[in-house]
């Protein structure tokens, strides 16, 4: 398999895909309520989405 294919796979985008589902979640939590445990919730997943994303993206870009 050359790069091209292996950059064009599927899971690459289904784990973005799934990483932007998880940002958002966070986005979400943020908003729902102002109490700490839901921040920290919320700050967790937003940090958990961006290493999913740039790990999806460098996993392309090698």
């Amino acid at each position: 398999m050359n790069k091209t294919e292996e950059a064009n796979e599927e899971k690459h985008y289904v784990l973005i895909v799934f990483a932007v589902i998880v940002g958002i979640a966070g986005i979400y939590l943020r908003f729902i309520n102002e109490t700490h445990l839901y921040t920290w919730i919320a700050n967790i997943l937003l940090i958990l989405g961006v290493a999913i994303a740039l790990r999806a993206i460098f996993a392309i870009l090698k």
